[in-house]
């Protein structure tokens, strides 16, 4: 929800263990380093222990990504198996051929010493990864150990990596497991991050998601290593959750008030439940929680926008209604036809009937049907078809043609119609459909170092949105200046601040620099 309100390309705290975002803290260094050489040993066992959510299946993806070409690995996750199934998966994840429908434990060993050998003979190093580890039996776990057994004269053939939490170091200490035990030959227990590398966890995971803007104030840092008890999964969750409440805030960043409630949450505390701050959100209103957000938000940033809120005070309730209807003295099926016609009069032109958006690109236009929320729309700025619901659950379409901080104006039917953002926002798919006029470029997508006339029309729009004059002469190329002016208005109109100019960007800097095309709002001056 909040990727776009944040200028993110992806979700920062997310707790699927993608190797991308691992932060290499001393500790996680010293497991990967103890990992590499157990894959690379001579084969036996290579224990990593941790607590949960200490980031081990993260390590270990981190692994894979740098495990030799030579090795075939093997991975399981799921280790609740009995010896026989046990042999049957490893059999399966190295694609070890047995007779079929075979029970037999002695007859799985033999395909698996089969396989061993060959892959050896091959120069192949055959790796097993048992994640969850602590979840083994011991009937398991000393079957495990047998097929540590098959060896050549010089080396183990079969390398076995175990994850588990740290109950699997006690379960190895047991004295019937004491032979297994002595064949660990590398063994890490991966613990919980400091209080000084809390901070640079949280912003290392903001800059591979795209943050260009400090979302978290590093005076927060102590207050989320207190939290989370340094644990990286427990951070992500607790940061996740913050940064949800301060998105349905309209905040800037996280502070302390939004931090401890995001962690009364995570943590359950039923206390919290009745002021929570994620109680609109989950409630489904996604759409009524945008528009509040995004009139919260000009509240907040516009000193002008506090007078407009007295002055709407002032105002009969009555003065916008709290819902907009199809008009009666129309049928509901011309709702289509009438919306569109109003949509091609914004563009000074006439709606024939049919496929509008074949209509649309007769007079140089694009068509550009989604589904969005208020700011999308806020950002866009083009009058848009909506499809649209009144209470008796009756589905209409009418043209959007202004919005400002407190309305939204359609034109329905032959008439035009005010009401207020709440309505609006209730009342709304979120579907939409709007035209746009297709820039004069040849490329659908603009990269630094490209230059030509596509790129002269670049620097143009980007000159003409600060109000400068365009660079004199051709041939200006997309270097890295041009990117960060790139970036900033992505950022600015909430698209992903990526530097490459595609044709969702190329729209809005088309909009934007563009006076001539029909607008929801309009600068103060503009005419």
């Amino acid at each position: 929800m909040y990727q776009s309100y944040f200028g993110l390309a992806e979700e920062p705290f997310s707790i699927a263990p993608d190797p991308r975002y691992l932060y290499m803290s001393q500790r996680h260094q010293e497991a990967l380093a103890h990992l590499l050489y157990g894959v690379n040993a001579g084969g036996g066992f290579v224990l990593l222990t941790g607590e949960v959510g200490a980031g081990k299946t993260t390590v270990c993806r981190c692994l894979l990504e740098q495990i030799p070409e030579s090795c075939d690995v093997a991975y399981i996750f799921n280790p609740k198996l009995t010896v026989e199934e046990l042999l049957s998966t490893i059999c399966a994840e190295f694609g070890v051929t047995c007779p079929s429908g075979n029970t037999s434990v002695k007859v799985y060993i033999d395909c698996i010493n089969a396989y061993l050998l060959d892959a050896h003979a091959r120069g192949r190093h055959t790796v097993l990864i048992i994640d969850e580890a602590q979840n083994l039996s011991a009937d398991v776990l000393e079957q495990l150990r047998l097929l540590t057994n098959l060896e050549t004269n010089q080396r183990k053939l079969l390398q076995i990596i175990l994850l588990g939490q740290p109950e699997l170091a006690a379960m190895l200490a047991r004295p019937e497991l004491r032979q297994l035990a002595q064949r660990i030959i590398a063994r890490y227990h991966l613990g919980p991050l400091g209080k000084q590398e809390v901070a640079a966890y949280v912003q290392h995971r903001l800059v591979v998601a795209g943050a260009e803007r400090l979302l978290f104030p590093l005076a927060l840092m102590g207050q989320l290593y207190r939290l989370s008890g340094g644990i990286p999964r427990i951070i992500n969750v607790l940061c996740d959750r913050a940064l949800l409440g301060t998105y349905a805030q309209s905040k800037e960043r996280v502070d302390r008030a939004t931090l401890k409630q995001a962690a009364r949450e995570v943590f359950h505390n039923p206390a919290a439940q009745p002021r929570s701050m994620m109680r609109p959100l989950l409630a489904a209103l996604l759409l009524v929680v945008l528009a509040g957000a995004t009139y919260q938000l000009l509240v907040q940033t516009r000193p002008q926008a506090k007078a407009e809120v007295q002055a709407a005070a002032t105002k009969p309730a009555a003065a916008l209604p709290d819902v907009l209807e199809w008009p009666a003295s129309y049928p509901l099926s011309r709702s289509h036809e009438m919306a569109y016609a109003s949509l091609f009069k914004a563009w000074g032109s006439s709606y024939q009937g049919g496929d509008e958006c074949r209509q649309a690109e007769a007079i140089g236009l694009r068509c550009l049907t989604a589904r969005g929320g208020l700011n999308e729309l806020r950002q866009l700025n083009l009058p848009a078809v909506l499809l649209m619901q009144d209470r008796q659950g009756n589905k209409f379409n009418a043209t959007l043609t202004g919005l400002d901080n407190q309305s939204a104006t359609f034109a329905l039917g032959d008439a035009s119609r005010a009401v207020s953002l709440g309505a609006f926002a209730e009342q709304w798919s979120g579907h939409y459909t709007l035209l746009w006029r297709m820039p004069p470029v040849a490329s659908k997508k603009l990269r630094p170092g490209d230059r030509g006339p596509d790129v002269d029309w670049l620097a143009g729009q980007l000159a003409q949105l600060h109000g400068k004059a365009a660079a004199s002469g051709k041939g200006q190329v997309f270097d890295a200046a041009m990117m960060r002016e790139v970036k900033q208005f992505q950022l600015a109109q909430g698209l992903v601040p990526d530097g490459a100019v595609g044709l969702q960007t190329m729209m809005h800097l088309s909009v934007a620099a563009d006076k001539t095309v029909p607008k929801l709002h309009r600068e103060q001056g503009a005419k």
